[in-house]
């Protein structure tokens, strides 16, 4: 299922969402609906922050998608060296969200 994340300061973000839960859940918000009100939006760039220095310490951490380390082709055979990072899977939200701080505005999905 694709999350949809929206706010009049960037264009929308798609993800996955096996994708977007563990960036969410690190926001302690819900992967079907919600809302990061202006006034959250500092304290969920710097959690993301914080969580992306983290798996570049240690790069086997549980915030890596599983879903990349079994990358398949479109013939269905593993594809070598597949793995997205954390942190590059986190960028367009957090642009996102440097967006809506910048112009003091929310970030909404699901509704």
């Amino acid at each position: 299922m694709l999350i949809t994340f929206t706010s009049k300061s960037a264009a929308d973000v798609l993800m996955y969402e096996m994708h977007a839960k563990p960036l969410l859940d690190l926001l302690g918000k819900d992967v079907q609906r919600g809302v990061i009100s202006a006034e959250e939006v500092t304290e969920a760039i710097a959690r993301i922050e914080s969580a992306i220095a983290e798996s570049k310490q240690s790069p086997d951490t549980s915030l890596r998608s599983a879903a990349s380390d079994n990358a398949d082709d479109e013939f269905g055979d593993q594809i070598a060296g597949s793995s997205v990072s954390f942190g590059a899977r986190a960028f367009p939200l957090l642009e996102m969200l440097r967006a809506a701080q910048r112009d003091k505005q929310f970030v909404m999905w699901g509704v």
